[in-house]
């Protein structure tokens, strides 16, 4: 979010951040899809057409920040219609290149009927809150990783558009990674589909181009919602507050500086921020810092013992072998003269 030179929500709030605002807030991550527009004919059970052939473009944005989701972006229209529309008329481009105000209002050229961009195209976007960012990475040893979470929100994506009757026949993806790699794993998915992944994908082919552009919209937006929620909750407890936390990247000096004046004692930080960013992990252990340190106790303790011996509290003996535990688990056998 570039707040020194715009604030993107003056200019629109598209549907997928305000249809969501709860599920933003409130730390978890959503999915939002338009609807089909009128220009694409869907596949129809009844019948042997499958719908108008369709190019859809996908690209992400707020991959690096440590603060906010992580959004991803897909956008389709008719083929024979991907570089008039979107490169000749209105002048998509990656969304690094247009500023806050151009891309806010492509966007809303987008969501607006009376615009060809409307009745033409479709697009959807997955919100990969904060929150689930780095609980995924920090779950399993960190396996499941930000390029496991990336594929994953595309392949969330793609298929949501398939299944809503649209005939996709070429696909084209800006990389993560070695772009072989994906197109691969991509491939090996939708066999059916022409699947192109190129790095700078985003300034070659406008599909992807205006990918990221309602993906960078509707993350900026959230950020503005997310910043603005933290500013009114500090106002209500009448505590100092930092107004900006700049482009919420860790190599900015104005988020940082939030970073730090932002640390609660016990819960460190709230569904804004990426706990499994290093800038953070390094603020919340460090030494005689604001944070507290809560050891808690390792599953592979030995001192762990199984609820079952909590049974044998009172002086009796707990059960030493399973097959001894479920015997005794609703009580003592008692023998055949006590019927």
């Amino acid at each position: 979010m570039e707040t020194d030179e715009i604030a993107v929500s003056t200019v629109f709030v598209p549907p997928s951040v305000k249809d969501h605002h709860d599920e933003l807030l409130s730390g978890k991550s959503y999915a939002h899809y338009s609807r089909i527009p009128e220009a694409i004919t869907i596949r129809s059970p009844s019948s042997s057409d499958p719908g108008t052939p369709c190019v859809l473009g996908v690209d992400e944005a707020g991959r690096g920040p440590v603060i906010g989701p992580m959004v991803y972006g897909v956008y389709y229209l008719p083929v024979d219609i991907q570089q008039s529309l979107l490169a000749d008329t209105y002048h998509f481009d990656d969304s690094k290149v247009l500023t806050p105000a151009i891309r806010a209002n492509l966007t809303k050229a987008v969501c607006t009927n009376e615009h060809d961009l409307f009745k033409s195209s479709g697009w959807a976007i997955k919100s990969l809150s904060a929150q689930d960012i780095g609980a995924g990475m920090l779950r399993y040893g960190g396996s499941y990783n930000l390029n496991a979470q990336a594929i994953d929100a595309t392949v969330e994506l793609i298929r949501g558009v398939l299944e809503r009757g649209v005939n996709v026949t070429e696909i084209y993806v800006d990389t993560i990674g070695k772009p072989e790699v994906y197109q691969k794993k991509l491939a090996l998915i939708f066999p059916t589909i022409k699947i192109t992944v190129e790095k700078k994908a985003d300034s070659l082919f406008p599909c992807v181009s205006a990918a990221s552009v309602v993906a960078k919209v509707t993350r900026d937006v959230s950020c503005e919602a997310l910043l603005d929620a933290y500013t009114q909750q500090q106002a209500a407890s009448s505590q100092d507050e930092h107004t900006t936390w700049g482009s919420g990247y860790p190599s900015d000096a104005r988020c940082v500086e939030w970073l730090k004046s932002a640390i609660d004692p016990v819960w460190g930080f709230g569904n804004e921020c990426r706990m499994s960013w290093g800038t953070v992990k390094d603020m919340l252990e460090q030494k005689d810092g604001p944070a507290r340190r809560a050891d808690w106790p390792d599953d592979a303790d030995e001192e762990n013992t199984r609820i079952s011996q909590y049974f044998g509290a009172n002086g009796t003996q707990a059960p030493k072998t399973e097959k001894d535990e479920l015997r005794s688990w609703f009580g003592t056998r008692v023998g055949q003269e006590a019927f």
